[in-house]
């Protein structure tokens, strides 16, 4: 099993130290901090810093935080300083952290699995309502974050969170992050296996714990037993995923070093098959190589990825089953290719009790507490008081009887988050942008609002499956590489040679069916006006010139670089 808390590399034996510094791994003995993160996470743990938070900063106010917390331990209980209003993307990079950081804060809710009650919800809605100027996107990893945020009202926010069994805990930070899971985990009628009571167990083992609160970098996770293959599994760290043994049964197949950013990776399989009561240990073990073994050296190669890249699956699968689980893992098969054309769960889906459940689509993630307070009133008058958050920044009703069911979607329709939604206002996503993150660079959410509605003008009749994500910057939150069509937002020169906002553009990238990166056309950057005519232009040639059920990234990875111009 995981190594103690108290010596995080008592379960790995000594190497011999081969250079001075090395990367930093604890578990050949390079306890030493080598950056300002990796020392102000020794001088104190980041879960220590609620208590200062509740007993000092809420009460002398934003002037008295500590820098190593407000701009380090305070990620560990969810909480970042949003960027200053008016700062243009040109000085993102070139300005001091002080200089952008604003007075407010975002503050992240995890929401592990995506499943909330409606009793929840109405309280994400009420407390967006009072504290964050109505503010509440959900995101791409399940997450509601919260917007203007004043570190006065963080007591209170968590008191009524945690209320209702919610917590902002590790929402961001080196630390296990929210664990993804499929938002229909128990109730899909083509279900391999629910995922549900591993899930929880890892929570439990992990949230909260000091064992874990100090790793290399973020830790990010998913788990599903759907054959849709819904929690893309293939960028995170670990993943475990649903599959069928020949012998053993349903189970799921792991994966490890998945992530994107500047320096994209997809997931490894380990080959090994386990089964539920297992996937905690093996989980723990994941994450304990992470801590002990880990790059500490530079941020920027600190993720698993880069271990796993160097290691390889099979040292990778050796080291966790001889020196953290003590035990051989069963080989098992790959997961099938999903036949689905979305893995999203829009529209009206058959329950295996034979109720339905209804996924709709928010704009860009982009929603408020008035109306989250409302979904919450008509998940109640039409289900059973259960709602999920998606990974592709959508929502679900569950449980809604048959003779319900039209109206639900009504009331949905009426609120704008249609559940008969086009294949733009299905397949766009957008990260918060540089409204609020002092990363961003450009625009973010309004552009891909504003583009849903001038492509449903231009393209009504488009019915293609077709994601189409935007980033702020190239740090990929909106998981650019792997879009039909990614842009990544940069400062672009305009037909008069004026620095504006724009974006450098991806093509064909996919989870899935054929995961692998989006094509990059020399030179092929758009100003934001732009966009509008430039993805018009595509996917017309998409249509003229693809052959009979060919999906757009298989056609932009064969298509000349004059058509995707």
């Amino acid at each position: 099993m995981a190594a103690s808390p108290q010596n995080p590399a008592a379960s790995a034996p000594r190497r011999k130290v081969s250079r001075h510094r090395g990367e930093g791994q604890w578990a050949v003995g390079h306890f030493t901090p080598l950056n300002g993160n990796e020392q102000f996470k020794k001088d104190d743990d980041g879960l220590n810093v609620r208590t200062r938070i509740e007993t000092i900063y809420s009460k002398r106010g934003f002037d008295s935080i500590d820098p190593n917390d407000l701009r380090g331990r305070m990620r560990w209980w969810g909480l970042y300083t949003q960027r200053k209003p008016g700062i243009d993307g040109g000085k993102t990079a070139i300005l001091e952290p002080e200089e952008l950081d604003d007075e407010y804060f975002m503050l992240r809710v995890r929401i592990d699995g995506g499943a909330l009650t409606t009793r929840q919800l109405r309280v994400i809605g009420e407390i967006s309502q009072e504290y964050a100027r109505g503010t509440a996107d959900v995101t791409d990893r399940q997450n509601v974050q919260y917007h203007w945020i004043r570190i006065e009202d963080v007591p209170a926010i968590w008191e009524r969170l945690e209320g209702v069994g919610l917590s902002t805990v590790t929402a961001c930070g080196d630390t296990p992050r929210v664990m993804i899971g499929s938002p229909v985990a128990g109730i899909a009628e083509d279900e391999i296996i629910d995922a549900t009571p591993a899930l929880e167990e890892m929570k439990r083992r992990v949230l909260n714990n000091k064992a874990y609160s100090n790793l290399p970098r973020k830790f990010k996770t998913a788990i599903s037993g759907s054959p849709l293959l819904d929690v893309v599994h293939e960028i995170n760290d670990v993943a475990f995923v649903g599959v069928r043994h020949p012998e053993h049964g349903p189970g799921f197949d792991v994966w490890v070093g998945g992530g994107l950013s500047t320096n994209p990776k997809l997931g490894v399989r380990l080959g090994a098959w386990v089964p539920i009561d297992e996937v905690p240990d093996v989980y723990e073990g994941v994450l304990s190589i992470f801590r002990d073994y880990g790059y500490r050296r530079l941020r920027n190669r600190a993720r698993l990825k880069f271990l796993v890249a160097d290691w390889g699956a099979e040292k990778f699968r050796r080291v966790l089953e001889e020196e953290y689980l003590g035990r051989p893992l069963v080989d098992g098969p790959a997961p099938e290719q999903p036949v689905a054309r979305w893995r999203d769960h829009i529209g009206v889906h058959r329950q295996k009790d034979g109720r339905f459940y209804v996924g709709f689509a928010p704009r860009v993630g982009r929603i408020d507490g008035a109306t989250l307070t409302k979904v919450a009133d008509l998940a109640e008058a039409h289900g059973s008081g259960r709602v999920r958050t998606t990974v592709e920044q959508k929502m679900i009703v569950l449980d809604v009887p048959q003779d319900k069911v039209d109206s639900l979607v009504e009331g949905l329709e009426a609120l704008d988050l249609t559940a008969r939604p086009s294949s733009f206002r299905r397949g766009t996503m957008a990260c918060t942008g540089i409204e609020f993150c002092k990363l961003a660079i450009v625009e973010t959410k309004q552009r891909g609002s504003q583009l849903i509605d001038e492509l449903e003008r231009r393209l009504p009749d488009f019915d293609e499956p077709l994601t189409i994500n935007l980033n702020g910057c190239p740090n990929a939150c909106a998981r650019i590489q792997v879009a039909d069509i990614g842009l990544k937002g940069q400062l672009v020169l305009d037909d008069r040679g004026e620095q504006v906002e724009g974006y450098q553009v991806h093509l064909g990238g996919a989870l899935g069916l054929e995961p692998g990166f989006g094509r990059k056309v020399r030179g092929l950057k758009v100003t934001s006006d732009e966009l509008p005519d430039y993805i018009e232009r595509v996917l017309k040639r998409f249509q003229a010139e693809r052959t009979d059920g060919e999906r757009f990234a298989a056609w932009a990875a064969r298509a000349s670089e004059e058509a995707l111009s």
